[in-house]
């Protein structure tokens, strides 16, 4: 009965808001946000308590068929780009809202360390909401092929900033230098391509033995899920992993369009439910909390993503459209960047609250307003 719900109400939800422009993903958010538990509770406690494991299959399940835009020719024509504008739309997000919240924190007396972690969580994209606003678009182009490579390894990025910025923040607290975070980092990293290769081998040798078109998506969600799985129980990342799963497939795998494509005949059902449950999992009791620091934070961190990709589109020549309009994809965020928080919250039991409800409660705003500024982008590129 919940799952009925959810479903139909998304769907209704979807189709009415449409005719105000709105994208379907926002739809689904806010039609979670209504029946979820803070406002109708209208969704079972059961399917709210499987939150997580939805969650993880449908990023897995986009992480994968973001690994099929790494083919060997792809990457040969647009690496380059890809390189510099992913690096540096990262790295100035974080270097400037590190350096607007070590000014504030000045102002307001307080310790200059946390600063270093809460920009660290600037630099992470959430990728399942502009894929999913592509994908309602239809949208092709040089601007769509850049931003979902980009969205594809922004959290790579993130793990090595959070982890430089953790390092650092302590040894400023505690006066010494732990290098033990930057391995973890780097391990995390390494151990989810690593996993991702083998499983995208293994998929590779099974794949010799599928004889019928139906047997083709059994087996691609069933290795998603393994992927998920082993991902989650090694403690990596489930995204890295299944890119690299998905980069693997779409390299080696004879007749690899045939997974993706029969993927993409059903995971809309699974894009629904997940940003529906989102929705019902966002903490909107919290944003009336979320003061200056949440301000400067919204702000520059867009604007430090739309300086890395004019810069980097620079340095790359990537073409006029997709300096000007590539950024509007990477301004929704949400999970490596809240995991970030809850380490800060962990790490710094006086400061970290601080951090950890500004990035929630930014959380909020960003994926309510990311798909429709994502949409504005890529109908301004033309490639709607």
């Amino acid at each position: 009965m919940g799952i009925s719900l959810i479903i139909i109400c998304a769907y209704v939800g979807a189709k009415l808001l449409r005719r105000i422009s709105f994208p379907a993903v926002t739809a689904y958010l806010l039609i979670g946000i209504l029946i979820g538990p803070h406002l109708l509770n209208l969704i079972p406690l059961k399917i709210m308590n499987a939150s997580d494991f939805v969650s993880n299959l449908v990023l897995g399940i986009i992480a994968f068929t973001l690994g099929a835009n790494f083919t060997v020719s792809g990457l040969k024509a647009g690496g380059k780009s890809v390189l510099w504008i992913s690096v540096l739309e990262a790295a100035f997000a974080w270097i400037i809202v590190t350096a607007v919240m070590i000014a504030y924190f000045q102002m307001i007396h307080m310790p200059i360390h946390p600063a270093l972690v809460l920009g660290a969580a600037a630099s992470a994209t959430a990728p399942a909401a502009t894929v999913m606003v592509m994908r309602e678009y239809r949208a092709s182009g040089p601007v769509t092929d850049m931003l979902l490579r980009v969205v594809a390894i922004d959290d790579a990025w993130c793990l090595i900033f959070s982890a430089l910025a953790i390092t650092t923040a302590n040894a400023m607290r505690l006066g010494v230098f732990n290098i033990e975070v930057l391995f973890e980092a780097f391990y995390e990293i390494f151990a989810a391509l690593l996993l991702g290769g083998v499983l995208g081998l293994g998929f590779y040798l099974l794949s010799r033995f599928i004889m019928t078109v139906e047997e083709v998506l059994v087996i691609v969600i069933g290795s998603i899920m393994l992927a998920v799985g082993l991902a989650m129980k090694l403690n990596l990342s489930p995204l890295l992993t299944n890119i690299t799963f998905g980069l693997v497939v779409a390299n080696i795998v004879k007749n690899n369009d045939l997974f993706f494509e029969k993927l993409r005949n059903v995971d809309i059902v699974f894009f629904l439910g997940f940003f529906v449950l989102v929705g019902a999992n966002l903490e909107i009791n919290i944003l009336p909390r979320i003061g200056i620091m949440g301000v400067l934070y919204m702000v520059f961190r867009v604007a430090g993503k739309f300086i890395g990709v004019r810069l980097g589109s620079m340095i790359a020549k990537s073409g006029k459209n997709i300096s000007k309009y590539l950024a509007w994809g990477l301004v929704p965020q949400a999970g490596v960047a809240l995991g970030v928080a809850l380490s800060a919250k962990a790490i710094y039991p006086k400061y970290g609250e601080i951090i950890f409800t500004t990035i929630t409660a930014t959380t909020v705003i960003y994926e309510l307003v990311g798909p429709i500024l994502a949409k504005y982008g890529l109908k301004k590129a033309g490639e709607i």
